[in-house]
């Protein structure tokens, strides 16, 4: 079963101990789930419908937002309707694709993946920057992007302390407003112009990468801005425009801070030369990863099964549609082999988590 971490950057890598008993075992009961079950590892019928529904979801947010949304509530309801419908489509519809979970067939997973583009932001980066970096060297400062708020947030104990961090786990919910136009419209760009990604050289987009590229972000200013101007006052748009972004950044981010910035996860510096990390990959991956509300079906559905977080960053390439069953396994295995295995059973018991340690790092030098 092909992992992440052979794919990753020679530049700069940490290296992780040598691989263990809890990966091999794991992968043996993973596998032999299929075989038993004789199902596909990708999502198949189950992810077509999925991303007819969610794309559904967005056109028709989007229609009534510039088409009829001619006062205040219509302009709220279209808009969070439209930031939700986004995130969705980001969770289940383009983070399988671009993870090769949703089909066997290439193509296919490109398709799926090229939402992204279509949303304006870029499915080259975003593969280098979360495929790659993140899923490979997760929660480590100075290589994990997703995990580098600076100077705004202070999320790792090895960053900087600045006077106004006491006050992170109040201001941060506001912050993540500004989290998607900044993706959108600045990071890409940068990216692209640095060639860097967490100080991670990577290869700048060519031929059909770049193309892709510059035609996603034209058809973000024309779906965004452009449009919406046509048909109503320019602070009509930019309420909106706000309103969308928003609700977009705050559900991307506080998905995410639920999985990887909680007090239970572990953080590390990337190790001197000639060291190694402390933990073998898939025990790395657990350590600095957690679930949250499994039993909750409409979140499970919603967000992609990425409230399997641990699951999905130790089979990145098998459909969220399985992580239920393989979350099972995965905590046998743990609890067999003496592997702490990081779950909270609610959406606001990983938010108490997360928001303790914001407060906690905020206070602390």
């Amino acid at each position: 079963m092909e992992t992440v971490e052979a794919q990753a950057p020679v530049a700069r890598r940490a290296q992780f101990e040598a691989q263990s008993p809890l990966r091999a075992e794991l992968t043996r009961r993973v596998d032999a789930y299929f075989a038993e079950t004789g199902q596909s590892e990708k999502g198949g019928a189950h992810a077509i419908v999925k991303a007819a529904i969610l794309l559904t979801w967005a056109v028709a947010s989007y229609v009534l937002l510039v088409f009829f949304a001619y006062d205040a509530a219509t302009l709220v309801l279209g808009s969070v309707s439209l930031g939700l419908a986004m995130a969705g489509i980001g969770f289940a519809v383009m983070h399988d694709g671009n993870h090769g979970a949703t089909s066997h067939r290439p193509w296919v997973n490109r398709l799926a993946g090229s939402t992204i583009d279509l949303l304006g932001g870029s499915s080259y980066f975003w593969h280098q920057k979360h495929d790659i970096l993140h899923h490979t060297f997760t929660n480590i400062d100075g290589l994990d992007e997703d995990i580098d708020s600076r100077p705004f947030l202070r999320v790792a104990p090895g960053q900087p302390r600045r006077f106004y961090h006491r006050f992170q786990h109040l201001y941060e919910i506001f912050l993540l407003a500004f989290f998607a136009p900044k993706w959108l419209f600045i990071d890409d760009y940068r990216t692209w112009i640095q060639g860097r990604i967490a100080g991670t050289k990577i290869p700048r987009p060519r031929g059909w990468d770049a193309v892709q590229l510059v035609i996603g972000k034209l058809l973000l200013f024309g779906w965004a801005i452009v449009l919406p101007l046509t048909r109503h006052a320019p602070l009509h748009v930019f309420l909106g425009f706000v309103l969308v972004g928003w609700t977009l950044g705050a559900t991307l981010g506080i998905v995410f801070q639920l999985a990887h910035a909680i007090e239970e996860a572990e953080f590390h510096e990337i190790p001197a030369p000639g060291e190694r990390l402390p933990l073998p990959f898939f025990e790395h991956q657990i350590a600095t990863t957690s679930d949250f509300a499994q039993s909750n079906r409409l979140i499970t559905w919603y967000v992609g099964g990425l409230n399997y977080q641990v699951e999905h960053h130790l089979f990145p390439r098998i459909s969220h549609r399985h992580y239920p069953a393989i979350a099972k396994i995965t905590r046998q295995v743990c609890e067999e082999q003496g592997v702490r295995y990081h779950s909270h059973a609610t959406v606001l018991e990983a938010l108490r988590s997360h928001f303790g340690r914001l407060k906690r790092l905020g206070a602390a030098a």
